[in-house]
């Protein structure tokens, strides 16, 4: 399954049709879909820098190519943790587009496993492949878990992750929350 898209706007008119919307069973339905991330990201040498310092990555190869080119790389390397601005971006169209009427308030990542094929690079261009890889529910929450697949610009595989994340519908939800959460969602992947 790829590309079909199920918007909030759907799971309203579901609703407006008098017929409840039911999170879980679209997210169970949506298992195998697949999508790629609209665009490419570029990693920049500023944005590389920028991101150990935020991190407190002291590692020379992050910040002074000569370091880099020293280790074997054409130019900066970014930290193992610089993957995560990818996976925001990614993330934004999961809970937006694909897997749909979940408040990012009651989301929590409870899981995350990492393959890095090779060090993301300055100059790389990143394409993001996703995939809803399960879901099942237990102990009354939504367990839900993806895939991603990041490649560079000559379709070289970069990364693998696989993502586990545990959501809750319904009860009540503090909007002082759900409203800060919403803005740090839309910060971060931005």
């Amino acid at each position: 399954m790829t590309d079909t898209l199920v918007t909030d706007k759907s799971a309203d008119a579901t609703e407006q049709a008098g017929i409840p919307f039911d999170v879980a069973a679209h997210a169970a339905s949506m298992v195998g879909h697949h999508y790629r991330v609209d665009d490419f990201y570029e990693v920049g040498r500023e944005k590389v820098r920028e991101y150990a310092r935020a991190v407190l990555d002291p590692h020379p190869a992050h910040y002074d190519e000569v370091a880099a080119k020293g280790l074997g790389y054409d130019g900066l390397i970014a930290p193992l943790t610089f993957v995560s601005i990818i996976g925001m971006i990614a993330q934004r169209k999961l809970f937006g587009e694909i897997v749909v009427g979940y408040d990012l308030s009651q989301i929590m990542q409870t899981d995350q496993r990492l393959v890095f094929h090779r060090p993301i690079q300055v100059g790389d261009r990143l394409f993001c492949d996703v995939y809803l890889d399960d879901f099942r529910q237990t102990a009354g929450s939504d367990i839900i878990t993806t895939k991603n697949v990041i490649t560079d610009q000559h379709d070289n595989l970069v990364l693998t992750s696989w993502t586990t994340l545990v959501g809750r519908t319904g009860g009540e939800v503090d909007a002082n929350i759900a409203h800060a959460v919403k803005d740090v969602m839309m910060h971060v992947a931005s």
